[in-house]
């Protein structure tokens, strides 16, 4: 990686749909030497993907939580199961296993403070590996980049 792969990891973070020829621009080479450099950064594996940025609001999702989960036990099986059932819960949008005092962040997205008390209540209440949880209502979010 040198100054313009960064560069153009920089530029496609904030807009992975722009052509070739204006990342170009952006960073300072040919449309040409971006494909190859794009190319090569995708099969390294370094860009892993790309994504639409979603306004939650705008999809009736206006109440977003941090959540931080605290397990019963340290044990490998405890963390499967729950990652097991957090990839089934449509609502958590991303699940982090952390240090600290908890094993778990959480990034939740609901409809309002009455479908986040059912979440919390029947879905990471009813889980046997659960502990403690720790809401964190969002109220904005001035610094997001998220792709």
């Amino acid at each position: 990686m040198d100054q313009f792969d960064e560069k153009i990891l920089r530029e496609l973070s904030r807009d992975g749909r722009m052509t070739h020829t204006e990342l170009g621009k952006r960073v300072g080479l040919s449309a040409s030497a971006v494909l190859r450099r794009v190319q090569d950064l995708e099969q390294k594996g370094v860009i892993t993907g790309y994504r639409a940025v979603i306004d939650p609001a705008k999809i009736g999702n206006s109440f977003v939580a941090l959540i931080g989960v605290g397990l019963k036990d340290h044990t490998k099986a405890s963390q499967l199961a729950f990652e097991r059932s957090i990839l089934a819960a449509r609502e958590v949008k991303e699940c982090h296993n952390v240090t600290g005092t908890i094993e778990y962040m959480l990034r939740v997205e609901v409809a309002d403070l009455a479908a986040y008390k059912r979440f919390h209540t029947d879905v990471l209440g009813a889980l046997p590996q659960v502990t403690s949880i720790t809401s964190y209502a969002v109220m904005s979010s001035p610094k997001d980049e998220r792709g």
